[in-house]
């Protein structure tokens, strides 16, 4: 039996719950995405394109619960909650399990012009202004959108009208906390009107180790004419959690969009980054970083497709293995027939710290006129003997040369975010990553994956 029957069987028994505890703007798109996933019969294999090192169906196998009534799961959010980045004020949100919860700061220092909620209260509030965006971007042809969707009751709508500036970053952290193996079906929808600008900061938490989870996310971001948004995006999750993220995104002309995900530590991850500029002058930068130990498991894959004139883009992915660790990444650049003057460029570079890491890379470039600027490349390869000897004849041991030459390897992944205090931050964070110190993340600091 196909893990996706235990889902949709559980929706056809609970569909009246699931409805009556969410909005009739989200419920109805629930039977097309039911009738999607009858059609699919399965989630994605690794026999399937763009899958060949992690099965989405074997992501979904564990018979995880749900929380269809609703019910608040406790959690200690002071314990949980370890990623302060100093000198930086944001203003912040959490998603606990499956559940939305504002903050006292946020909900005092919102200013005029930008709405941060509940989905589910938006939908309620402003059903019209969901409507016109939600389920717009993310097709349910593709499996586990349509999952999603049929199970999302609630999430996060972010709204920054025209004009706006919000000069303090937005902050989301989500954190797992339930004491039995518990997926949640988390989405994000954000709005950057026309001129608006906005940054976001997102980290994934997991704070019962030894437990079971399923992060199902789905983000549908659209920046207007001349908006700016920055993305950012930290996982330091338990070995038990795996994560399945989509992530949609369209440029209108002008736009800027920067991003930089950071895998720090994991079970198993596989983002998704599918991006569609469609206005003339747009820039777009789509930044990646992982580190992995133990089994963890990170797989990157973006679509980027280039429909006007005069855009640039920029994707840099690398990553650093070790013990048993693997890593996949396939990254599409489309420049579509009439989008001339582009400029786009691709690049995984990785490092495989022992030898029974894996890494899987497959750059592809379609380009369909010739006024481009284009390129991609990958790399894969171990740490530079020559270095590495030459830093122990100066007097600095093994161990503490490879993880300088590690670090280093990974800075210009961090030079990528533009918010200083972040950047200093996540220096930090990748630095107690390759000592085996984790000062942001209690579980992962117990985590025996947590060493390099």
């Amino acid at each position: 039996m196909s893990s996706l029957t235990q889902y949709t069987d559980l929706y056809r028994q609970t569909a009246a719950k699931i409805d009556a505890n969410s909005a009739p703007v989200l419920n109805a798109l629930r039977p097309a995405a039911l009738e999607a996933l009858d059609r699919a019969g399965r989630l994605p294999l690794p026999s399937d394109e763009g899958f060949e090192k992690t099965s989405i169906e074997e992501m979904y196998a564990p018979d995880f619960g749900l929380n269809p009534d609703r019910l608040p799961i406790e959690a200690d959010i002071a314990a949980t909650f370890r990623c302060d980045v100093p000198n930086l004020s944001t203003l912040l949100a959490l998603v606990v399990n499956d559940r939305f919860v504002p903050t006292s700061t946020l909900i005092k220092n919102l200013p005029e012009g930008v709405t941060v909620c509940s989905l589910r209260e938006a939908a309620l509030n402003h059903p019209d202004l969901v409507a016109k965006y939600y389920g717009r971007l993310a097709p349910l042809d593709v499996p586990g959108v349509a999952l999603n969707t049929l199970l999302c009751q609630e999430g996060v709508f972010i709204h920054v009208g025209a004009g706006v500036r919000l000069h303090k970053p937005l902050q989301l952290v989500n954190i797992f906390s339930a004491r039995f193996p518990f997926m949640a079906p988390r989405r994000i929808l954000l709005v950057a009107e026309d001129g608006a600008e906005v940054q976001l900061l997102k980290c994934d938490h997991t704070q019962t180790p030894g437990v079971k989870y399923l992060s199902s996310e789905v983000v549908e971001i659209y920046a207007g004419a001349g908006a700016r948004i920055g993305w950012y995006d930290l996982e330091e999750s338990s070995a038990e959690t795996a994560r399945y993220s989509q992530f949609y995104l369209r440029q209108e002309r002008d736009s800027h969009f920067d991003s930089c995900t950071a895998t720090l530590c994991n079970g198993s991850t596989r983002n998704e980054y599918n991006i569609d500029v469609v206005g003339n002058g747009c820039h777009t930068l789509l930044a990646g970083m992982a580190i992995g130990t133990g089994s963890q498991h990170v797989d990157n894959n973006s679509q980027l497709t280039h429909r006007s004139e005069h855009s640039s883009s920029r994707q840099l992915f690398k990553y650093v293995l070790d013990d048993r660790a693997t890593g996949a990444f396939e990254g599409s650049i489309e420049v579509a027939h009439g989008a001339r003057f582009t400029e786009a460029y691709q690049s995984n570079r990785n490092i495989l710290a022992s030898r029974d890491a894996r890494m899987h890379t497959k750059p592809q470039l379609l380009i369909y006129n010739d006024d481009v600027k284009c390129s991609h490349g990958a790399t894969t390869g171990q740490l530079d003997a020559e270095a590495l000897f030459y830093m122990q004849t100066r007097g600095i041991p093994m161990k503490e040369a490879r993880r300088m030459l590690m670090q280093a390897f990974l800075v210009d992944v961090i030079d990528a975010i533009s918010l200083e205090q972040l950047r200093d931050r996540l220096r930090h964070m990748v630095e107690n990553r390759f000592s085996g110190d984790h000062t942001t993340c209690t579980t992962c600091r117990n985590n025996p994956a947590s060493k390099i």
